[in-house]
């Protein structure tokens, strides 16, 4: 279907502010659904980052509305986080279902903060509204998106500040501030005293949200005045993901809060991505041509069942897909996995930070306890490699990492048979320090028969308290481990820059200087009194019962709905 030139038109909120927009109309006949996304970062963008352009979607028969919040793009107003978006979504729903040539039925989409417009607009429940599909959002703001185990995610955080707080300075033609946001932004530097208090956003973005999350760095009102509220929030839901995007905690546990107690069908679908980009190709491995982006053609399929009423076949299919990496292919679920876990204790000679043969994983607790002692020097932290909480995110070659003697190392003897992991995993230590905080970094990696060592999965958490043992929740994941190979877990006290270095007390991230940080001395427990241990997901038979469904995602057949 040919596309209309794209034209541009404005609303007034309730409160006379001008939001501008772009419109995709198909050039047909008759009324057509609408789909809108509302996003912060100039609406020409249109998020091509990861989703194809509005003519693609408009070609299908959508009017498609892309429009720039309050205070961005050429939007009035004053742009507040996330402050505005319920009732200036509510607005420009009902504007949008009342447009010449719709039909009065919305669904929206985008990832991230296009995610959050969603989430936002579809709590009030606007009647026009039918259906969303946001993609890496946080229903909790503070535990899935500010902080990660009470630690605060320093570099993903400042650094998306540090881009809204750039295009403020283009919108308001201050070439001097773009400049050296935009510098600070390519070139980014954390040698400030206080590294969580840049000086370049102190000096142009004093009132940022960015200085009030580190203010409140306790889960408290702040974050449940600033999350959305979601609790009446009921309609069909495309919820979507990546396996090392940092906000994958609020994508799974927007999922299971919503299909437990819906009436509308609600699909997870999570691949090997990160925040960007969604494709084949992600840290140093090549997932394969089934990992390349099938997120438009999916959306076109729901947008065609819940918007024009056409059976695409969407809710005959199973409800949970996954993308396993290991095998490279799309496994199915009817919901999300997380009733079967197998555990690996962690024992040791003692020296599992001096030799990786003397950390193991092992299926039973040995009976003889042993402790692991290793040093945190802040002068040279662990840095972060991959995963999901820096950036490049994904998978990394990391056995030189695993060398370092401030780095624990425990490795399972080389599996006699494929090990499919899939859903939560858990490590639960026993441990204790000479401060009275400190950080633990749990990596999860798997050791190829050749030495190479892979990270898949990992968690972090800011430990203030003398509770045993220490529960670190890391991202969940699916994966298969191939016979011959081995898992391996490495814990540390740091992992900088993603996350802010501790320094040996419970204090305020704006108040955490570099000359502060105390060298921490920590203590890894292992063995019949002190049983720390994995607790992993693990998959069924991949043969047997509806729970463990081999239905890809063939794009043949979404073209053929397509066509149909």
């Amino acid at each position: 279907m040919k596309v209309l030139p794209k034209e541009t038109a404005s609303i007034f909120t309730r409160d006379e502010v001008r939001l501008d927009a772009d419109i995709y109309r198909p050039d047909a006949e008759g009324e057509f659904p609408v789909l809108l996304m509302r996003q912060p970062y100039g609406r020409a963008i249109t998020s091509t980052v990861v989703y194809a352009h509005p003519k693609w979607y408009a070609s299908h028969g959508y009017i498609v509305i892309i429009q720039d919040v309050r205070g961005r793009g050429t939007s009035e107003g004053e742009f507040q986080l996330f402050a505005h978006e319920i009732e200036d979504g509510i607005d420009t729903i009902n504007w949008a279902a009342n447009l010449p040539g719709s039909t009065g039925k919305i669904g929206m989409y985008g990832f991230s903060y296009q995610g959050m417009t969603q989430l936002y607009a579809a709590s009030a429940k606007p009647p026009a509204l039918k259906t969303i599909c946001p993609a890496m959002i946080a229903e909790n703001l503070y535990s899935e998106w500010a902080y990660e185990g009470g630690a605060f995610c320093l570099q993903t955080n400042l650094g998306w500040a540090i881009q809204l707080a750039t295009e403020t300075a283009r919108l308001q033609e201050d070439e001097q501030a773009y400049q050296e946001l935009y510098q600070a932004a390519k070139n980014f530097s954390f040698s400030t005293p206080i590294p969580a208090l840049s000086q370049v956003m102190n000096k142009y973005a004093p009132d940022s949200f960015y200085h009030q999350w580190l203010e409140n760095f306790k889960p408290a009102e702040y974050w449940q005045n600033l999350s959305p509220n979601l609790e009446k929030l009921d309609l069909p839901i495309l919820h979507i993901g990546g396996w090392f995007d940092t906000y994958l905690r609020g994508t799974i546990n927007l999922y299971q809060k919503i299909s437990c107690r819906s009436k509308f069908l609600q699909k997870l679908i999570v691949g090997p991505w990160s925040h960007i980009p969604w494709g084949r190709k992600l840290g140093v491995v090549n997932y394969g041509l089934a990992a390349s982006n099938p997120i438009d053609d999916i959306q076109i399929l729901w947008f065609d069942q819940f918007l024009k009423g056409i059976n695409t076949g969407i809710l005959e299919r199973s409800p949970v897909s996954l993308f396993e990496m290991g095998s490279n292919e799309w496994r199915n679920f009817n919901s999300w996995p997380s009733n079967n876990y197998q555990f690996y204790y962690l024992a040791s000679t003692g020296l599992a930070n001096m030799r990786e043969d003397s950390g193991m994983l092992n299926d039973n607790c040995p009976d003889i306890s042993t402790d692991d002692i290793f040093v945190h020097d802040p002068w040279r932290p662990v840095p972060a490699l991959g995963g999901h909480a820096t950036f490049p995110a994904g998978s990394f070659e990391r056995s030189e990492l695993d060398c370092r003697t401030d780095i624990l190392t425990y490795t399972s003897e080389f599996l006699t048979e494929d090990l499919h992991i899939v859903g939560d995993i858990y490590v639960e230590i026993y441990c204790t320090a000479d401060t009275s905080s400190f950080d633990l970094s749990a990596v999860l990696s798997e050791v190829k028969a050749n030495g190479n060592v892979y990270n898949f999965t990992q968690g972090y958490i800011k430990v203030v308290s003398n509770n045993l043992p220490v529960k670190i929740s890391l991202q969940p994941t699916c994966i298969k481990i191939e016979k011959g190979n081995a898992i391996r877990l490495s814990l540390s006290a740091a992992c900088f820059p993603a996350y802010l270095i501790n320094p040996g007390i419970d204090k305020p991230p704006k108040e955490v200087r570099l000359i502060d940080a105390k060298i921490i001395t920590i203590t890894i427990s292992s063995g019949k009194n002190n049983p720390s241990r994995i607790s992993l997901s693990i998959a069924g038979n991949r043969e047997q019962g509806t729970g463990n469904r081999r239905e890809n995602i063939p794009l043949s057949e979404v073209h053929h709905q397509h066509k149909s």
